[in-house]
């Protein structure tokens, strides 16, 4: 379920639209990128279906994507309650590097 969308960027060199999105089921949220076409489907308490969908990091936390080969649907509004306390996009992560002895 689609919680939060922000506006979409300005004019770039290329004509390409970004907005991010807070989507959530009934075991957390996170924050998805949305970008060109997407933007247009993503409006607030609309329910969505992503397919093949994947994790970026950015800046040290988990973003949400659909590319060329993953799929968004709209579908019919839900039936489960957002667990919106557990937001993945939050927690930062560290590469550490591990030196075996």
């Amino acid at each position: 379920m689609v919680l939060q969308k922000g506006r979409p960027d300005g004019p770039q060199v290329r004509p390409m639209r970004i907005a991010e999105c807070l989507l959530g089921d009934d075991t957390g949220t996170i924050v998805f990128t949305a970008r060109n076409d997407q933007v247009d489907l993503m409006k607030p308490d609309s329910t969505v279906i992503l397919r093949n969908a994947k994790i970026d990091m950015f800046k040290g936390s988990m973003r949400l994507a659909v590319d060329k080969w993953g799929r968004i649907e709209v579908t019919e509004p839900a039936s489960f309650n957002v667990k919106e306390d557990n937001n993945l996009s939050l927690v930062e992560y560290e590469l550490v590097n591990v030196v075996e002895e």
